[in-house]
């Protein structure tokens, strides 16, 4: 626990001092080749060192249903905007489906009927915001591992990258939307599930309706919501900023492991 919290707390600080950074005006210093080396050797590290001390299916902590909060706030975007996800909504998502492809044998659509009947995970974790809050959720979905499994991944797969409907920027190139991406070590580990449900509910639009991204041991920006493709790549270079998220893409670290 303790690992946990310095870990959190260093990200967070980091955060705060490169924004300190720009405030003054030197910009050009956090943005330098050097001081991005620098950071990505850290990340690096850190990444390394975790999984060498903590095995890859090691469970982060899950509670009991009397730790619950009493309200679960919502992270990010409360909704996203657009006619498309506006007549998702109407629908109760009944044409919704999560395209699975990229370095896959067998590209799939499913639908949310499709995902209730597999095999599900229940779980109640802690979720840890970089912003600074937590809350303590039950979260139902499908584990991810045993659907990548179904795909088959071709041998030059190494990360899941996710797609969302929510863009936080308006963009013509599509660098505003939401996307999030892990490697195959998390995306196969038990706790990393595909949540329609949060405390025994299907998941409210301010939550991710109708399905979002719960990978426990990481932060809370790690979690995307609204999902609704999933490409299998062995590189995130080509995409936007090429860091392999949108708050990657600006200044966050990738690893966000707690």
């Amino acid at each position: 626990m303790t690992f946990s919290i310095t870990r959190r707390d260093l990200l967070i600080g980091s955060a705060a001092g490169l924004g300190a950074i720009g405030l003054t005006g030197c910009d050009e210093v956090a943005q330098s080749a050097k001081v991005q080396a620098v950071l990505a050797m850290a990340e690096t590290l850190t990444m390394k060192s975790q999984r060498l001390l903590v095995p890859g299916d090691r469970l982060a902590r899950e509670f009991s249903e009397a730790d619950l909060s009493p309200t679960f706030r919502s992270n990010g975007t409360s909704q996203p905007d657009g006619d498309e996800y506006a007549r998702m909504i109407a629908t109760g998502f009944a044409d919704w489906r999560l395209k699975i492809d990229g370095l896959v044998e067998r590209p799939v659509a499913l639908s949310l009927a499709d995902l209730k009947r597999l095999p599900s995970r229940t779980q109640i974790t802690r979720h840890d915001c970089v912003e600074g809050w937590s809350a303590i959720g039950k979260w139902t979905g499908v584990p991810l591992g045993p659907i990548l499994q179904s795909v088959g991944l071709k041998p030059t797969a190494r990360y899941a990258v996710f797609y969302c409907a929510d863009q936080l920027e308006q963009t013509i190139d599509g660098s505003g939307t939401y996307y999030e991406s892990v490697d195959l070590i998390d995306a196969f580990h038990p706790q990393t599930i595909l949540a329609y449900q949060l405390n025994g509910k299907d998941l409210e639009v301010a939550h991710g309706a109708p399905l979002r991204l719960r990978v426990e041991r990481h932060l809370g920006y790690k979690h995307a919501k609204y999902l609704m493709r999933i490409e299998i790549k062995e590189s995130f270079a080509s995409l936007w900023g090429g860091k392999g998220g949108f708050w990657e893409d600006r200044g966050y670290e990738w690893y966000a492991g707690i």
